[in-house]
């Protein structure tokens, strides 16, 4: 058996924490809970960026962790969690399909996932190239979320979700992104959090409710 450094496999526990996380966040019904697990989600990519760095001697990859630590660890959790509070949305029932469909076509994605990347980590020369797969399980199992959930506050937290496994993606393919296009990203997502929640308002406002159907309802005069 090819023996696995420490740093290998603290990055392959993380992994796995994510691929947990992702599954958790697929089953859960109440929305402080949600964004309690995406918390968890950045504390885990800042830790595993973290490793990576040390790792293969990449120092942008520790600003990156720190950026993902401060943004996606801290700071998003803080206003989804004040949104929540302010909305007075603390469940979310309504989903398309039941919980254990759902959890059933997330297995499905996850195997797909894995047969798509084990192509792609052979080839690949990174030390986190056997966790290709699980990156893209669970950006599958984000967008999964977000199709399957009616309210609006689960699906944002489905959309940040994934995009926390295409980070992960790009730092077990290529050790990450070039600085700019991290920065980039890291302010189109805070300023998108802002704008999404003065729209949060605006639904609860008009329709004096968060979910999604309603506006099906607006038509043009």
């Amino acid at each position: 058996m090819t023996h696995i450094p420490f740093t290998g496999q603290l990055i392959n526990m993380c992994a796995s924490l994510l691929l947990l996380i992702a599954f958790a966040m697929l089953s859960q019904r109440r929305v402080l809970s949600l964004v309690h697990l995406f918390a968890m989600q950045g504390l885990i990519l800042a830790f595993s960026t973290t490793v990576v760095a040390y790792s293969s001697h990449q120092s942008h990859l520790y600003f990156s962790a720190g950026l993902t630590l401060v943004l996606k660890g801290i700071i998003l959790p803080v206003i989804l969690h004040k949104l929540v509070r302010r909305l007075d949305i603390l469940w979310d029932v309504e989903t398309l399909f039941n919980i254990p469909t759902i959890m059933l076509v997330g297995l499905a994605l996850v195997v797909f996932a894995f047969n798509l990347a084990a192509p792609i980590s052979h080839m690949a020369g990174t030390i986190t190239r056997s966790t290709l797969g699980v990156a893209m399980a669970s950006v599958l199992l984000s967008f999964l979320m977000m199709i399957t959930r009616s309210k609006a506050v689960p699906q944002v937290v489905g959309f940040l979700a994934m995009e926390n496994g295409l980070f992960f993606a790009a730092t077990s393919a290529t050790y990450g992104m070039p600085m700019v296009v991290e920065l980039g990203i890291a302010l189109d997502v805070l300023i998108a959090m802002f704008i999404l929640g003065i729209f949060f308002f605006q639904i609860r406002v008009a329709f004096d409710s968060l979910d999604l159907k309603h506006m099906e309802q607006l038509k043009d005069d």
